[in-house]
């Protein structure tokens, strides 16, 4: 598994979301953004193969959903085109699950397990 997952659920429609295109960005100690990875949530909202083991180093990272085309695929309307999360990485031994809880006018997210 990679050292960086990720799972969408959709909270409107109460399952999860499938076929969601993830971003995984790396920002430099120049403070530029590189793309790393891009995968597809699966059938049940997850992406668990971002990165390949040993990959992960210390720094800021950012997942970037198109929640955008989520909604559209589904002929809903969304206030969000897109949603980033970006967070810190402080000890790369450790995995980090980043959940994102979604509907067409918000989202949440938190550190999971």
């Amino acid at each position: 598994m990679s050292a960086i997952t990720t799972h969408v659920l959709d909270l409107a429609a109460g399952r999860p979301a499938e076929g969601v295109l993830v971003r995984l960005d790396r920002r430099d100690g120049a403070g530029t953004w590189h793309s790393v990875a891009e995968r597809r949530t699966d059938a049940d909202g997850r992406v668990r193969d971002l990165l390949a083991p040993g990959a992960l180093t210390a720094g800021v990272w950012r997942l970037t959903f198109d929640t955008g085309g989520h909604y559209a695929a589904r002929g809903v309307r969304t206030f969000l085109p897109e949603a980033a999360v970006t967070f810190e990485v402080l000890d790369p031994a450790q995995h980090h699950h980043v959940p994102l809880l979604l509907s067409p006018f918000g989202f949440s997210t938190y550190r999971g397990s």
